[in-house]
């Protein structure tokens, strides 16, 4: 390596190596900054989703959190399992969308630098937060059935003499039952 502007260069020009390592460093810098942009902006990415009817609104974060849920006046009519299942299909699809978000703020703020990392990372996204309206590749396992019950009429059989025994619980008071209506 000591062609030119290979290492016996540098050693025969100390400013030379010194101007080298300073861009080098710089370029660095510069780097390490566009990074913590695409970070700061990637933050502050919210999407929003509404469902069909414009019952159900839900806004995630680019981590997938929930940020805002807002719901029309036509939920008060809807039974609590087509409400539940009404606010998860809106925040999927909501989720859906942070991969390309985050793809466009990493090719604006990027551009092509680091495509193996930014590939990954992306599709790390996608795995996490699929498409709701495709199919996924497989279907989803039939549920496991119930044990059958105890015969002799018995819901549990008696525990063992000498075994612990489970702790039993008191009745939930209002202030517990976790309603929200």
């Amino acid at each position: 390596m000591t062609g030119p502007n290979g290492l016996g260069d540098l050693m025969r020009d100390p400013d030379e190596t010194i101007r080298r390592m300073d861009d080098w460093a710089a370029g660095f810098a510069a780097k390490a900054q566009r990074y913590q942009t695409a970070q700061e902006q990637t933050e502050r990415l919210r999407l929003t989703a509404t469902s069909s009817d414009g019952a159900v609104s839900v806004t995630v974060g680019a981590d997938g959190t929930v940020t805002d849920l807002t719901f029309s006046n036509k939920v008060k009519s809807f039974p609590l399992d087509e409400l539940s299942r009404q606010i998860l299909a809106t925040m999927r699809r909501a989720q859906a969308g942070i991969a390309d978000k985050v793809a466009g703020v990493m090719a604006e703020q990027l551009g092509d630098e680091d495509r193996e990392t930014r590939g990954a990372l992306l599709d790390n996204l996608r795995g996490r937060f699929p498409n709701p309206d495709e199919p996924d590749e497989q279907p989803p396992a039939p549920p496991t059935p119930p044990p059958p019950a105890p015969s002799g009429g018995a819901a549990t059989p008696p525990p063992a003499p000498g075994a612990p025994q489970p702790p039993r619980r008191s009745a939930p008071s209002d202030d517990e039952d976790n309603n929200p209506w």
